[in-house]
């Protein structure tokens, strides 16, 4: 965010360069004030090199370093150099000029793979928490200048979808014909899919009829084959209408049937076996099927099943290949119209009159996929780097998270029954196939519900349809917030109070801090009171110590978001920038608790708090943005 931070560090590491083998210098933190505002270690690194103490370093540094722009003084101590800022003049800078840091993107194009719901039910909580951390990864790289390709994979031709098949046609009776009669379809599916989930375990006779349908709709002929496709699309447009409640959206919707019907798998099942990656198993509990060894090759995970069926993991591989631009094949595209402000492509095995972006070729590709998928994703890489391509299979990352539950105060709120057993559990299993699962849509209209009860508390007067609109926004802040406020690495026990905490650490908080701004400006300018632009006028004589210095402390405080994004992103732990944006929305209410803006008397006190507010709201708003937390109209 701030260029003159970014300035800073290229001229201490232009004058340092000459004399040291640097490739970067940082300005970090420091634990008090009274060490400075910045720090560097450069000369623990050097000393580290050269043999010598890095307070000698250091102190030969510092006289190679002055003058420094932004820099009042430097000091020694320790080993780290101690930068003390020139606090008028970059509160004057921040307060009126807004110019972006210089980003240089470091990839041609990164592809993110996210969502990736099987079309054969609603969207459930843990497919939420999937997507707000890929779309955060996205809107994080894209901050950083990147270009970015998001794909949302659609398996239509997975045993999910021949489970729903199944079901439909022998259980239910039904047709094609009667697809367009359901309302609600992705809720009927989902509960269909229970049905046929229970049925199938209790009659092993009926795993052969579905194993035959499923290969029916992996040859993508027939009846069974144009019912899977039917079913598959309309519940992806319940999908894409779901994520479209929380903003958030794709470039490419690749279908696994076109890489079935392309012969992308029998390309990369080729390779496999050339490269004997893969073998036949003659004997053994996977006999007649093409297995992957693994684990020091102490098992083996199938990937052509003895039935001739293709399982994930080899229909991935193929997909992966083409997401490197390492499989020589490509898809047929056609536009998918959907949204009303914005293009989103959909593979075709048929080619389409329209011309098309370039899609795939990323020189780095991320894969969110839950923690169980772990093994999956490492033989995904081992293929790769057995194939040859190291560079890929290191640039090949897993995004994993850990799954979601709810807390037993949500459970009952959402009509779960619970036993005594279940409420010894710190929290409630949830799961979908089993019928006792959370539709994502669910949750968002529980959400806005309880967000329209606390507007309709603090804002009666408001229209109706603003209410709504102001519900449906704070709903999806909290949402977003709590999807990453806690480690990837950690069970979610999704809880509504705590999500919904107006004063505690959630999205109404830094909605609430956002909209207070936007309130203050919005009145100062009735008032006929505007952030005047230059920053000549401002004198800062009139303001306390105190005053100056905490500005100066939000203001260092803003300085790190850059970092921090960076940091998230090498970490993949986003909760580093919601973190940052609590932290921020207090620091700020902390702060015009004690300096308010529309009663202050003194002009040039006021005018001063009013550019330092409108800077503030600058940096809120940009990283409500990464998290993709929309701002209210009012609170």
């Amino acid at each position: 965010m701030a260029f003159w931070k970014e300035e800073l560090e290229e001229e201490i590491l232009r004058k340092l360069k000459g004399k040291y083998i640097l490739d970067n210098v940082k300005l970090d933190s420091t634990p008090s004030p009274s060490f400075g505002d910045f720090s560097i270690k450069v000369a623990f690194d050097i000393a580290k090199k050269q043999k010598k103490k890095p307070s000698e370093i250091a102190k030969e540094i510092m006289n190679s370093l002055l003058p420094l722009p932004y820099v009042e003084k430097i000091e020694e101590r320790g080993g780290f150099i101690n930068l003390f800022l020139k606090k008028e003049d970059i509160i004057k800078i921040e307060l009126i000029q807004k110019r972006e840091r210089k980003r240089k993107a470091r990839w041609r194009k990164i592809i993110v793979e996210h969502t990736n719901i099987n079309p054969n039910k609603s969207a459930h909580i843990g497919h939420l928490r999937n997507a707000c951390l890929g779309d955060t990864l996205v809107r994080c790289l894209r901050y950083l200048g990147e270009n970015v390709e998001v794909q949302n994979y659609i398996d239509d031709t997975g045993i999910q979808v021949a489970d729903v098949v199944y079901g439909f046609k022998e259980l239910e009776g039904k047709g094609v014909e009667d697809l367009d009669k359901i309302e609600k379809i992705d809720y009927y599916f989902w509960d269909l899919y229970t049905k046929v989930y229970e049925y199938l375990e209790n009659n092993e006779s009926a795993i052969s009829r579905r194993n035959e349908i499923h290969k029916k709709i992996e040859e993508g002929d027939g009846e069974e084959a144009e019912l899977a496709h039917q079913i598959s699309r309309r519940i992806l447009l319940c999908h894409l209408r779901t994520m479209e409640r929380i903003g958030v959206r794709y470039d490419l919707l690749p279908h696994e049937s076109h890489i079935l019907k392309l012969k992308f798998w029998e390309k990369a099942f080729e390779l496999l076996k050339s490269r004997g990656i893969i073998y036949f198993a003659d004997e053994g509990k996977n006999k007649g099927c093409w297995v992957m060894p693994y684990e020091g090759e102490e098992r083996e995970k199938v990937i052509v099943r003895s039935t001739g069926t293709v399982t994930y993991l080899g229909k991935d591989i193929a997909y992966q290949l083409w997401k490197f631009g390492l499989l020589g094949r490509d898809f047929y595209y056609s536009k998918f119209p959907f949204y009303p402000d914005k293009e989103v492509w959909i593979t075709s095995e048929k080619p389409s009159d329209s011309s098309h972006p370039e899609f795939g070729r990323g020189d780095r590709v991320y894969n969110v996929i839950d923690v169980r998928q772990s093994d999956l994703q490492k033989l995904l890489s081992k293929a790769l780097k057995i194939l040859g391509w190291e560079r890929e299979s290191e640039n090949s990352i897993h995004f994993s998270y850990e799954m979601v539950s709810l807390s037993h105060r949500s459970a009952k709120e959402m009509g779960f029954p619970l036993s005594e057993e279940e409420m010894k559990k710190p929290f409630v299993e949830v799961s979908g196939r089993k019928g006792v699962g959370l539709k994502a849509d669910d949750l968002l209209d529980k959400l806005e519900e309880k967000a329209l009860a606390e507007i309709e508390k603090r804002s009666p007067e408001l229209d109706p349809d603003k209410k709504r609109k102001i519900a449906r926004d704070v709903a999806v802040g909290a949402l977003r917030y709590f999807m990453i406020k806690y480690g990837r690495n950690s069970v979610l026990v999704f809880d509504f109070g705590e999500a919904l905490d107006f004063e505690g650490e959630s999205g109404p908080y830094i909605q609430y801090s956002a909209v207070r701004i936007k309130s203050i400006l919005r009145r100062l300018e009735e008032m006929g009171l505007k952030r005047e632009e230059g920053f000549s006028d401002l004198k800062f004589d009139k303001l306390e110590k105190e005053e100056i210095e905490t500005m100066w402390d939000i203001i260092i405080y803003s300085s790190f978001m850059d970092d921090i994004v960076e940091s998230s992103i090498t970490s993949l732990e986003f909760s580093q920038v919601a973190k940052f944006l609590f932290n921020l929305a207090k620091k700020f209410n902390l702060w015009y608790h004690k300096f308010p803006v529309i009663q202050e008397e003194n002009s040039e006190k006021r005018n001063i708090r009013m550019k330092f507010i409108g800077f503030v709201k600058y940096i809120l708003n940009k990283g409500m943005n990464l998290i993709g937390i929309p701002e209210p109209e009012r609170m």
